[in-house]
């Protein structure tokens, strides 16, 4: 009798009742081995785990998953039958599934040859990641994240993702979420749940691997010592029965609580953070935004170089390995004992040529901006970016007292009521309390952030007077009203929707924001609007943020070698020498 069609992916999830009713036992099972190597080849299914799913396959799976259960090896011996139909058999089966095995071992012509080989691959490299609730409600599309390996998601989990989706705070959100990310990836697919789903199923590429969830109680012994109805001890019971009926396979706790890791690799268990949502692992890795050239560098490339003038500045063309390290936009110095410095910024990188333009000194009087000078060659570095008409996104880094708030002032005002390039300055800033809160502000949306722009008024006043406190000059006998009148100050809860039109927008203390949060400041930025996001790295009081995950260091990394923005991290206080001592030694 002929065979049915030629199947497909989905074929081989269908009820054994779809198919005609006169085909015989045994063309079924030779027509589901077929599907069943068709389907292995195309997909490279992973096996499902028999702690995953412990309930018997429909009778649909059995038929499809006989042939191979009696497939034989080289050596003759029967191959151990797989819980999920369209998974390859384990490189190592249990007991129970062994047994079960032979006895539909000789309706196989399949060879197990190329399915075991291609199970033992998935087996050394797939680990079975075991999430904890935080991870999803810190980040809801943590589940695509894991490339090959699986996730399992135990039961506890998913009662307290209910218990978080009500409110309308960041952890509401992200557990709606993740409940809707959830429930997408059950509906497109008919398999049971016990069988896995696919988490590619939703147009996730990124993920080949599968979903588990907790479908039966598990068994598991930990220390009277903790509590058993806390829900961290039931994951952690969750993580050691999986532990105990995977021996073979890697079982991994993957949690963003501290405690919770600590209590795993106490009790023998393997648990790591969530890292996916870390831009650095060590915050002395951020790209500085400068390069110091070697002390040979004129030897390397004198003879190749070639050099033009470009209005005021003087324009090098070099080639190289050094050009390898450079971006556009970053910053290069040679300084050497006896010769002539060299201070200048990357504005062309082209196959293995870079372009270097001379900067202009900000540090000299003639050129100073609204009656400030730089004082370093980092403070020049961040001045000719904010001077820049060019550069729409400048970030700046440093310590406290480095300058970083009058220089971004002192730079706005000269092209607000100078130059007449933007309209008015906007300025925001995380509102993140060192101490506790002193409760709610009474008055408009600038007098309830007056109290945190305490360092805009601070730095106004040494604007508005000057270093010397003489009021005769022009630039400094504009009056607070003036000044303030093109200075706005918005709060970031209400950014949302909003269009920023020739604005200079001031960012301060923006290491306190996450990179979602900093992802709806900046695109809130319409046509010449200039971001400056200014922040110290050593001051983060946002709980669940580290120097590798804040939005500061998100933005730096990505804008990284954009024509259209700079970094620069700046390294020595100019504020005082008893805060530049106090930053050293305390």
């Amino acid at each position: 009798m002929p065979l049915p069609p030629a199947p497909t992916r989905r074929g081989s999830q269908l009820a054994a009742g779809d198919f005609s009713a006169k085909t015989n036992a045994k063309s079924r099972a030779s027509a589901a081995a077929a599907r069943d190597e068709q389907d292995d080849d195309l997909f490279d299914l992973d096996p499902a785990p028999a702690a995953v799913a412990p309930a018997p396959a429909p009778r649909r799976a059995q038929a499809a998953a006989a042939p191979k259960a009696g497939s034989r090896s080289k050596k003759g011996a029967a191959a151990p039958a797989p819980v999920a139909a369209n998974a390859k058999a384990p490189a190592a089966a249990k007991p129970a599934q062994a047994a079960r095995g032979p006895a539909v071992a000789e309706s196989s012509p399949v060879p197990a040859s190329k399915p075991a080989k291609a199970a033992k691959l998935r087996s050394d490299k797939a680990k079975l990641f075991v999430l904890d609730t935080n991870v999803l409600l810190h980040d809801p599309s943590s589940l695509f994240r894991f490339e090959e390996h699986d996730i399992y998601l135990p039961m506890i989990v998913l009662e307290e993702l209910d218990g978080h989706k009500k409110g309308m705070t960041e952890v509401a959100r992200n557990g709606r979420q993740a409940s809707r990310t959830l429930d997408a990836l059950v509906a497109s697919q008919e398999a049971h749940l016990a069988q896995g789903i696919r988490l590619d199923a939703t147009g996730q590429k990124g993920a080949s691997g599968c979903l588990f969830f907790q479908t039966e109680p598990l068994t598991y012994q930990l220390p009277e010592s903790l509590p058993q109805g806390k829900a961290d001890n039931q994951i952690l019971g969750v993580v050691e029965a999986l532990r105990q009926r995977h021996p073979d396979r890697p079982v991994v706790l993957v949690s963003k609580d501290i405690n919770m890791r600590v209590k795993a690799r106490a009790l023998g268990l393997e648990a790591e953070d969530y890292q996916n949502d870390k831009t650095l692992e060590d915050g002395d890795l951020l790209y500085t935004g400068m390069l110091q050239l070697p002390l040979d560098f004129w030897a390397k490339v004198g003879k190749k170089v070639e050099s033009w003038q470009s209005g005021a500045s003087t324009c090098y063309r070099i080639s190289g390995a050094i050009t390898q390290q450079l971006h556009i936009n970053q910053f290069v110095y040679y300084e050497a004992p006896g010769e002539n410095s060299l201070f200048a910024r990357v504005i062309e990188i082209r196959d293995k040529t870079a372009v270097l333009e001379t900067l202009k000194d900000y540090g000299h009087q003639k050129n100073n901006v609204w009656g400030v000078t730089t004082r370093n060659r980092e403070q020049n570095f961040a001045m000719n970016l904010l001077m820049d008409p060019d550069v729409d996104f400048v970030t700046l880094a440093g310590t406290a007292g480095t300058g970083k708030t009058l220089m971004a002032l002192a730079a706005g005002l000269n092209q607000v009521l100078d130059e007449r390039r933007y309209t008015e300055i906007i300025m925001t800033r995380a509102t993140v309390s060192v101490g506790e809160d002193i409760g709610f502000l009474p008055g408009t949306e600038e007098e309830k952030m007056g109290p945190w722009m305490g360092a805009l008024d601070d730095n106004l006043e040494f604007l508005a007077k000057g270093d010397g406190g003489n009021p005769g000059e022009w630039g400094r006998s504009a009056t607070n009203d003036l000044i303030r009148s093109r200075i706005k100050i918005k709060s970031m809860n209400f950014m949302r929707g909003r269009t920023f039109l020739n604005k200079y927008v001031i960012i301060d203390e923006a290491q306190n924001l996450t990179p979602k949060q900093m992802k709806t400041l900046i695109t809130r930025a319409g046509p010449g609007t200039k971001i400056i996001c200014m922040g110290n790295l050593a001051q983060i009081d946002t709980p669940y943020l580290t120097e590798g995950s804040s939005g500061l260091t998100y933005v730096v990394d990505r804008f990284k070698g954009w024509p259209h923005s700079g970094h620069i991290t700046l390294a020595r206080g100019e504020r005082s020498r008893l805060a530049d001592f106090a930053s050293d030694v305390l």
